[in-house]
């Protein structure tokens, strides 16, 4: 062992203090660790304190190893606590990961080389702390990652972690895209016994601050976020049943979401087979293209349509033979003109509730405008061609009611009036329609209710995109180069498949399936230094984690995890 003095600037100068390391020998030659930080001391004094390290002193033997005496005479005056941090969140999030075999994976994947500190223990670093506190690398870097347990639970100083490293630890990561996937998906369907026979897919967006001039994935397109005044690039993500994650894709910005399907498709069935799986997709992603292409081999779909597909069944709207599937759910059987596909029609009396609101309250905005413009022109003379504009604008701002209005702009004796009625087969048509949709499918012998409920885990691809963009905070990246975009978003993928497991854990242990609540207690767990000084003068210090609170402790024990007593630092 020996000291170390370390140097940091600060606003006020720079400050000086020392460290004690010791040097040991692995399979890539010398290393060092730190064993104990000093802070500033004098030249006395660390003659002592080495002493005491060698065991030298007869005051005090190797109080900076292990076999430190059981009883010593301590001075409760001087008794204290120091450096408090952020333990529970860290430490759950990594006992998952171990658990998916993630860490393991990562070493296996990432061997080390001439790098300082192993690319691997950088990724879960990321990865935690996409989980823990997400932020930009550079907030993880000069804030989060000090303040948090990781120094002790990966071994990796504080002042190893910086920008540049976790930058070329993203460049490390993402070539291992799809094996981490693959290892991900088996992992996954061994501890909780998924069956990937049922695929929702769907497609977000999310977009960049700043140019992003050198990524030519990042362009402006149809904006989930209501930022079209952003790049973004659109992901596509495959989930099994319970919103549990199998794959993704990064798309273009200007990707046009039905353009995607067919490269989705393919890449899952190149990787894991052209198995006998169904696909559940929204009414964005369907068009007569691919229809046909799902059909080509044979696979299996539940598809949503648009609005318009309901024209086609205004007979069937008004006849019997609905069946209840849920409270305030009817659903019934359609067959296809080809008898090919099977159509459901769904009424939801909430979904009516919901756009007989929106229509009344559309209707009434367009007929308040109307009125303004006819005052106005009782009032002061007004160009026909403007008038027209105005109710272009208006109709825009309102289109959910559009229809209902048939408006004509009339000049007589010089000066225009606006006069308009309402179209009643508009107006039947609507109230026959509200709260109804259509689904289509090519599954046969499944009842209304399976293939609505089966329709309805489309709610976990949404879920999933909420938590990404939500807790993981996948939105805004501010990387501009591509391949760090990706890799960006992999992490962002990485945490997603931790906070799922974390869910299904969660199930099993009867504590529900939502993980927040769950994460956020045990999240409140801190450690700190004990910091004991003896009667002999040497002080002893231990690194406690502190005892759980009685909520803490249930969901512990529900989970069957058992906090350690004491930290010692992992060894690199």
């Amino acid at each position: 062992m020996h000291l170390r003095k370390w140097r940091k600037r600060s606003k006020g100068g720079t400050e000086e203090y020392w460290a004690v390391v010791e040097c040991y020998r692995t399979a890539r030659g010398p290393r060092q660790r730190i064993v104990a930080y000093l802070g500033g001391m004098q030249a006395p004094a660390r003659q002592g304190v080495m002493q005491a390290a060698r065991g030298e002193s007869a005051r005090q033997p190797r109080l900076l190893e292990e076999g430190d005496p059981e009883w010593v005479e301590v001075d409760a005056s001087g008794l204290r606590v120091e450096r408090v941090r952020e333990f529970g969140g860290p430490w759950l999030g990594l006992r998952v990961m171990e658990k998916l075999g993630l860490a393991e994976f990562l070493e296996s994947a990432l061997p080390g080389g001439r790098e300082e500190i192993p690319w691997a223990r950088m990724a879960q670093v990321l990865i935690v702390g996409r989980l823990c506190d997400p932020s930009s690398e550079l907030r993880l870097a000069e804030d989060v990652y000090a303040r948090t347990a990781l120094v002790d639970l990966l071994g990796v100083p504080v002042e190893k972690v910086n920008d540049d490293r976790l930058y070329r630890a993203l460049d490390a990561l993402l070539p291992h895209k799809r094996a981490l996937v693959g290892h991900l998906r088996q992992r996954l369907g061994e501890l909780f016994e998924l069956e990937y026979d049922l695929l929702l897919y769907d497609v977000t967006s999310t977009y960049f601050e700043g140019e992003a001039a050198r990524n030519p994935l990042a362009q402006r397109g149809y904006s989930r976020d209501h930022r079209p005044d952003c790049k973004q690039v659109c992901i596509g993500l495959v989930v099994a049943k319970g919103g549990m994650p199998l794959d993704y894709e990064v798309f273009a910005g200007n990707r046009s979401d039905v353009t995607t399907l067919e490269e989705m498709v393919e890449q899952i069935e190149g990787q894991w087979g052209a198995a006998n799986r169904i696909w559940v997709m929204d009414r964005g992603l369907v068009s007569e293209e691919n229809v046909a292409f799902l059909r080509e081999r044979g696979r299996r779909y539940i598809l949503g349509t648009p609005k318009s597909a309901l024209r086609r069944f205004e007979k069937a709207l008004t006849e019997q033979g609905w069946e209840t599937i849920r409270e305030g759910v009817e659903a019934k059987l359609c067959a296809g003109p080809e008898g090919e596909e099977t159509f459901i029609l769904c009424r939801s009396q909430q979904r009516q509730e919901k756009e007989r609101a929106i229509h009344e309250r559309f209707e009434t905005r367009i007929e308040a405008g109307l009125e303004k413009m006819a005052q106005n022109c009782t009032r002061r003379r007004c160009r026909p061609e403007v008038l027209e504009r105005r109710i272009g604008r208006l109709l825009g701002r309102n289109s959910r009611a559009a229809g209902l209005f048939e408006i004509a702009v009339k000049v007589e004796d010089g000066r225009s009036q606006v006069v308009w009625s309402k179209c009643e087969r508009w107006q039947e048509w609507s109230e026959l329609s509200e709260g109804c949709y259509v689904l289509r499918s090519n599954i046969p012998n499944w009842s209304a209710q399976d293939l609505w409920q089966a329709y309805m885990q489309l709610t976990q691809a949404e879920a999933a995109f909420r938590i990404q963009k939500g807790d993981l905070a996948l939105r805004p990246i501010w990387h501009q180069r591509s391949e760090r975009v990706e890799a960006h978003i992999l992490v962002c993928f990485l945490g997603y498949v931790v906070w799922k497991a974390l869910g299904q854990l969660c199930v099993r242990a009867g504590l529900g399936d939502e993980p927040r609540k769950v994460f956020e207690e045990i999240a409140g767990i801190r450690t700190v230094d004990v910091v004991l000084p003896t009667r002999r003068g040497p002080e002893i210090r231990r690194r406690c984690v502190a005892e759980p609170t009685k909520h803490q402790a249930i969901l512990l024990a529900h989970l069957g995890l058992a906090l350690p007593r004491q930290l010692i630092a992992h060894k690199m």
